[in-house]
């Protein structure tokens, strides 16, 4: 929703309608609260069919986790209703250039989360964990209401199906709505594939997939999230040399940061899921699985962070329509690897849930591509030839910091993991950016430049 509402949103506060843009909020508001609370009964209502059909079919061998898993699943639905309107308001907030509030949002999130484990387990099991997400959701929504109030908010009690600007917000959905769905179809896919492999290759899955998206979400979606208001605003004007550039710096910015996080991630996977999540029944074992997946996940992260930006640079030029079918051939790629690599993994002898993270990173590969190719015909070029400097220069300078990491791993095998853990983060940090420097990478020594001016201001 987001995607379709921001550049819209955007579009009207550059022109100085202030007044329609808050109409546009205020119906795209009470249309969203309508439709998730709606689509979160049904799915209450047919929770059973649904995990047993689509979800996790491969719980139906275990009633009494299936009857779990429905439970769980009912007192979680609250929490899509709130994250609707919460992404409303981030997209509002995004759009009048606010950004600090709204990144805090996924700490607050994992607090809620942490409250439901420390204060409601104790008491109600593992219900606990389900209304911690609950409770997560509402501050993810909650933080951000005092600084929606400061932007002077209007609100109109009308669904606006009337407005020019409305009817196309829901334009620019449809087909973002088909590629989410395309998305979750995956998902769904290979939840049940791994539902059907060893015991705790969903975990496994699951958790290495959200270890990767943590410097994913760090990296790619706080730039981008930042980038396309002032890529909607750039279009609006039709500054389009404007927004080439400022598209081309984005994509630098993630370049720079990703190949490094890429692969400190792979060579630090086990000390790091040791230290977050080693402890009670998550042992060695369960470390082993995350890892393995981990590994070929972390694999993908270039593309994940690349084609965050280029999508977000589509929706600003109010096309959802060409990375949705994209993004939807790349998910039906996905689709077929999962199967592919699920058998060859069983073949050599390894475990078929990495071949799931195998399809995952050649699938956004491939949708890197295309988005990319896509978008340097839409705008007549990109600037390649200072994209591949900067691919260069990240790629040199990780290979050292990858030398640097494997060492220090290596001298200290055996230690604490938080010891290899932590001291890995700041060997390739520190030695990622002396190299960097070195090479007189522009942002590095920019972003140098920047934080001793402040640092002597202060």
């Amino acid at each position: 929703l987001a995607s379709a509402f921001i550049p819209t949103f955007t579009g009207l506060l550059t022109k100085g309608e202030r007044s329609l843009a808050w109409k546009l909020a205020s119906a795209i508001i009470n249309l969203a609260l309508i439709i998730l609370m709606a689509a979160s009964v049904l799915a209450a209502v047919f929770a059973r069919p649904i995990v047993h059909y689509i979800l996790a079919p491969g719980f139906a061998i275990d009633p009494a986790k299936e009857a779990l898993t429905i439970s769980l699943m009912r007192r979680m639905l609250p929490s899509a209703v709130i994250f609707g309107l919460s992404g409303i308001v981030m997209g509002i907030l995004n759009s009048n250039q606010v950004f600090l509030i709204p990144a805090l949002t996924p700490a607050l999130y994992q607090l809620g989360m942490i409250f439901g484990v420390l204060v409601l387990t104790p008491s109600q099991g593992i219900y606990g964990l389900a209304w911690g997400v609950v409770i997560g959701a509402a501050f993810h929504l909650g933080v951000q209401i005092p600084s929606l109030w400061r932007q002077k908010c209007q609100y109109f009690a009308l669904l606006g199906l009337n407005l020019p600007e409305v009817r196309e917000v829901i334009t620019l959905l449809i087909p973002r709505l088909f590629g989410v769905a395309v998305v979750q179809l995956n998902f769904w896919i290979n939840t049940r594939l791994a539902s059907a492999q060893p015991e705790g290759s969903v975990t496994g899955v699951v958790t290495a997939f959200a270890l990767m998206l943590m410097p994913q979400a760090a990296i790619a979606q706080s730039i981008a999230i930042a980038a396309m208001p002032t890529l909607a605003s750039q279009h609006a004007l039709g500054k389009m040399d404007e927004f080439r550039h400022s598209l081309t710096a984005s994509l630098r910015g993630v370049v720079l940061l990703s190949l490094p996080a890429s692969l400190g991630l792979m060579l630090l996977r086990k000390p790091i899921i040791t230290l977050l999540y080693q402890r009670g029944e998550f042992d060695e074992h369960s470390t082993q699985l995350v890892a393995w997946a981990l590994l070929w996940y972390a694999a993908g992260l270039l593309g994940h962070c690349v084609v965050e930006i280029l999508a977000r640079a589509f929706y600003a030029l109010h096309d959802t329509r060409t990375p949705v079918m994209v993004g939807a051939a790349a998910m039906m790629l996905n689709m077929v690897f999962s199967f592919v690599f699920s058998a060859l993994f069983v073949r050599i002898g390894w475990a078929p849930h990495g071949g799931l993270a195998l399809a995952n990173t050649l699938a956004t590969a491939l949708e890197m591509v295309g988005l990319f190719i896509f978008m340097r015909r839409r705008l007549s070029g990109i600037h390649e030839q200072h994209l591949f400097n900067g691919f260069l220069l990240a790629a040199t300078a990780t290979l050292v910091m990858s030398a640097a990491i494997a060492i220090w791993m290596n001298h200290y095998q055996g230690m604490p993991a938080w010891f290899v853990a932590g001291g890995g983060i700041l060997i390739g940090i520190g030695v990622y950016g002396i190299a960097g420097w070195g090479m007189r990478i522009p942002e590095f020594q920019n972003g140098i430049r920047w934080v001793i001016g402040k640092l002597f201001h202060a």
